[in-house]
């Protein structure tokens, strides 16, 4: 039996959703504001730079049905401790930032309450059952849906935005100089699309896709899947700056530093 066409997808979507987070809502739409279309140059090649990374994930997995950490396990434990280490003292805030944004858009849209910490403990309890009830599965089918509706939507804000812009714009491209620049660029790059250890989470996707499918996923349809995700990353993050740059750029408007104020900001673009 031949899988669908949306069956072949799975930890490619997944990757995208994990990817248009905290980068995209919040960094793609900051670059826009305040610069224009000026770090345009920075998304694209960040995307070229980091692929070989994310595609490993999907790639290895294909090729020998393991995880990565299953490959740095015969590395040697030395080099599995070091992966833990890192990922214990990135996870905190790299958790935090998410989990804030995501409140944020939340408490905005549904607005029963606008205390962060109680929608930051519905969130985490919502995906914690999600995670425990429905397994891989669950998540591959609402992710699918999500990420969907996502990129939809998105594409209409900016085509509006662009239709309902007065002023012209440049797509000039600029090289930041100052000192907050500069930082604001190098967290820029960090965060697009996502953290490299994605390609980890993108091999576990990888491995329990397999065992709900009706057969083992090829190398090719694994890439495939990966570049489907990839590139809508990159298309989602040009929609994004594209609605900071026409929407807030050169407005005397600015990005508000709190979670609950940015989140209106951002659906009100």
């Amino acid at each position: 039996m031949k899988k669908s066409i949306l069956q072949s997808f799975g930890p490619g979507l997944l990757f995208a959703g994990a990817a248009i987070g905290v980068s995209h809502l919040v960094q793609s739409t900051r670059a826009g504001a305040d610069f224009g279309f000026g770090l345009l140059w920075a998304l694209l090649l960040v995307h070229l730079f980091k692929y070989p990374f994310f595609q490993f994930g999907p790639r290895y997995t294909a090729a020998t049905g393991e995880t990565l950490l299953d490959g740095y396990r015969k590395m040697g434990k030395p080099v599995l401790a070091v992966y833990y280490i890192l990922n214990f003292v990135t996870m905190f805030t790299i958790q935090a930032a998410v989990t804030i944004v995501t409140a944020g858009l939340a408490s905005k849209l549904f607005g029963f309450t606008n205390n962060l910490v109680i929608w930051s403990s519905i969130l985490l309890v919502i995906s914690i059952l999600i995670l425990i009830i429905g397994k891989y599965k669950l998540l591959d089918n609402l992710m699918k849906f999500i990420v969907i509706v996502l990129a939809i939507s998105s594409i209409f804000a900016a085509l509006v935005a662009i239709f309902n812009s007065k002023e012209t714009f440049e797509i000039t491209q600029i090289l930041p100089t100052g000192t907050i620049e500069i930082t604001f660029l190098i967290a820029f790059l960090g965060w697009m699309p996502a953290p490299v250890d994605v390609s980890i989470w993108h091999s576990i996707w990888s491995v329990e896709k397999n065992k709900i499918s009706i057969s083992r996923t090829t190398p090719k349809e694994a890439i495939f899947d990966f570049n489907v995700g990839y590139i809508g990353t990159l298309f989602m993050g040009v929609c994004f700056i594209a609605l900071g740059a026409l929407v807030m750029f050169k407005s005397g408007e600015t990005f508000s530093n709190k979670g609950y104020e940015f989140a209106s900001q951002l659906i009100q673009l």
